[in-house]
């Protein structure tokens, strides 16, 4: 299983800006090339490394703290705008959530998230990173804030996303349940 290029260099720039922390310590001795390599957006990358690597920015950059993480999530989709400026619908949320799901396939070279349901202001989706914890939820907290910004920069209005089920507590699978309100309702 790989990750796509665009998405680990975030975790390698991450690891990087702590020059204070000695990574060997908390990655694979094969992790640590990553480091030094320069990395191209476009190319496949281990999810295992893309795994130890996110542990690692959780248990010493967040301490442990998944509120940082879904910030990140958050934050993350201005990235990713960016990157590809046909992700976002202005004004249509649906749109946007449609677009995400073609645009999901290029991430990651296995189903990590499929939108199970989606109406004019409710979507269901399922995330499967297949990582063991914390990995697993930490990375679902982040889905969690990307997912809630980037309804709510297509105009999504009062916003609420929650994890319905969790796969480290036990559920089959994770299941992100997002709602909203149309940009154009009022009074809701």
């Amino acid at each position: 299983m790989n990750v796509r290029g665009v998405l680990f260099l975030d975790y390698v720039r991450m690891l990087k800006s702590r020059k204070d922390v000695a990574w060997v310590d908390h990655l694979e001795p094969g992790d640590m090339r990553f480091l030094k390599a320069k990395i191209d957006p476009d190319i496949w990358y281990p999810m295992a490394t893309f795994e130890r690597m996110g542990n690692a920015i959780l248990g010493v950059i967040a301490s442990g703290d998944l509120r940082p993480v879904e910030m990140w999530g958050r934050f993350s989709v201005a990235q990713l705008h960016a990157a590809h400026p046909k992700l976002l619908a202005p004004g249509d949320p649906v749109e946007t959530l449609n677009r995400f799901r073609v645009l999901r396939q290029t991430f990651f070279d296995f189903p990590a998230l499929d939108v199970l349901m989606l109406h004019d202001d409710e979507a269901q989706i399922a995330i499967t990173y297949h990582m063991g914890m914390p990995a697993e939820e930490a990375a679902s907290m982040q889905t969690l804030g990307f997912f809630a910004s980037l309804l709510e920069l297509a105009g999504a209005r009062d916003v609420k996303a929650r994890l319905r089920a969790k796969s480290w507590a036990g559920d089959p699978k994770t299941i992100l349940e997002l709602t909203w309100s149309a940009p154009n309702a009022r009074g809701r």
